[in-house]
C-alpha cells in the first residue's frame, strides 16, 4: 500500500498532466470554467501535504 504523502504526491503530478493535456487546454478554450479549479484543487493538496509532514498520520484502511 502506498503511503498518504506517495498518493498525495501522484494525485499533483496528475493535476500537472490534466492542466497541459490539449482536451483540457480545449476545454478551456470553449468556456469551461469550474467553480473550483485545478489550482484550488493543488492548493488543497498543499494544505494537505503540509498537515501530513507535521507530524506522524494513522493511516486506516478503508474497506468498503
Amino acid at each position: 500500500m502506498k503511503t498518504l504523502t506517495e498518493l498525495i504526491t501522484q494525485a499533483a503530478q496528475l493535476m500537472d498532466e490534466i492542466a497541459v493535456h490539449p482536451d483540457y487546454k480545449l476545454l478551456v478554450a470553449k468556456g469551461y470554467y469550474p467553480d473550483l479549479t485545478l489550482g484550488d484543487a493543488q492548493t488543497a493538496l498543499d494544505y494537505l501535504i503540509s498537515e501530513v509532514n507535521q507530524g506522524p498520520v494513522s493511516e486506516v484502511e478503508v474497506k468498503g
